[in-house]
């Protein structure tokens, strides 16, 4: 992910690149992310993170992330993205309960008593979901006090612009300039 900060506090500029990269790879988002563009104002005080994700969010299936195939009254996984096994678990245990769901291996999991086509279709991870922690991520990103905060989400580009007291029009159309370059120069904000 390629960072861009602008700070008046050299200092400042890089303890907020590292803490945004921890944080984002912390919560595993940061390969979801393009860029991000961080305007640092502490004497302001205002604050503008804006990240462009790779792609737009969509629900991730079961599918997406494992290779199915029946076999008599029993599905077998096998999980190709590792990143999503927790998430896969958790909503088979929630669907089908402990019983039915074993776990082989680190990667193979078998349920029984199901069809191949109940499991390849359910739904492990909403864009939704991804959006929110994000959003979630970045308010974390933030300094503590800095508590007054509005959002722009248009598509693959999500902007957070930030104040202690109260948000003025000026700090608006920052953030929406900063927004529309993220969006490649798109008019509508």
């Amino acid at each position: 992910m390629d960072i861009e900060v602008t700070c008046s506090e050299p200092f400042g500029a890089d303890s907020y690149k590292a803490l945004f990269e921890e944080i984002m790879s912390d919560i595993g988002k940061s390969d979801f992310m393009d860029k991000a563009e961080l305007v640092l104002k502490p004497d302001i005080p205002l604050f503008i993170f804006s990240v462009k994700l790779k792609t737009e969010p969509t629900n991730m299936k079961i599918s997406d992330v494992a290779t199915v195939r029946s076999e008599g009254d029993s599905v077998f996984m096998t999980i190709t993205d590792e990143r999503h096994a927790p998430e896969m678990l958790d909503q088979l245990w929630k669907k089908y309960g402990r019983r039915a769901v074993e776990q082989q291996t680190r990667f193979d999991i078998i349920v029984r008593g199901v069809k191949d086509s109940e499991i390849r279709d359910m739904v492990i991870a909403s864009g939704e979901e991804h959006m929110k922690e994000i959003v979630g991520a970045i308010w974390r990103s933030m300094p503590e006090g800095i508590k007054v905060r509005h959002t722009y989400i248009d598509g693959m580009v999500i902007t957070v612009v930030a104040t202690e007291e109260r948000i003025e029009p000026y700090m608006l159309e920052e953030a929406k300039a900063v927004h529309k370059r993220m969006q490649g120069g798109a008019e509508d904000v």
